[in-house]
C-alpha cells in the first residue's frame, strides 16, 4: 500500500520575509516562524518556504504554481475571473505576462509573475 507524504514547496529567492508576505497574501496563507514560510490556515494545502541563496532568477522556472481562480467556469465567465485575480494579485506586486485563451483541448489561464520574477498561473 503506497503511503501518502506531506510536502512542502520551497522557492530559492532573494528576499525570503518579502516572497513569503507576497505568496501568503495571494494565496490567504498565513506567515509562519520567522516570516520566511507560510501555511494555509486550513491545513490542507502544503506549507511554503523561501530560502536566501545569492543567485538570481536567470531562466524559466522549471515548477510553477497554479493558482486554482477560475474552476469550473469557461468562456468569458472564466475570462473574468482570471482578469478580476489578475487585477488583484498585480496590486500585490505581481507582474502580468500573458492571457493564454482557451484552445480546445486547455481552458484559458493568466501568466503571472510574482514579485521576484517566478512565473505562475491563475488557473
Amino acid at each position: 500500500m503506497t503511503t501518502v507524504r506531506e510536502f512542502q514547496v520551497t522557492f530559492d529567492c532573494a528576499d525570503p520575509a518579502r516572497l513569503a508576505r507576497f505568496w501568503a497574501d495571494v494565496l490567504g496563507y498565513a506567515l509562519q516562524g520567522d516570516g520566511t514560510a507560510c501555511v494555509d490556515p486550513t491545513g490542507v494545502g502544503p506549507r511554503i518556504w523561501f530560502q536566501q541563496v545569492p543567485e538570481g532568477k536567470v531562466v524559466k522556472n522549471r515548477l510553477h504554481l497554479d493558482v486554482r481562480v477560475a474552476t469550473g467556469l469557461v468562456g468569458d465567465e472564466r475570462l473574468q475571473a482570471l482578469e478580476t485575480e489578475g487585477s488583484r494579485v498585480e496590486a500585490l506586486g505581481a507582474t502580468r505576462v500573458r492571457m493564454l485563451l482557451a484552445d480546445g483541448d486547455e481552458e484559458s489561464c493568466l501568466v503571472m509573475q510574482d514579485i521576484e520574477g517566478n512565473e505562475f498561473c491563475l488557473d
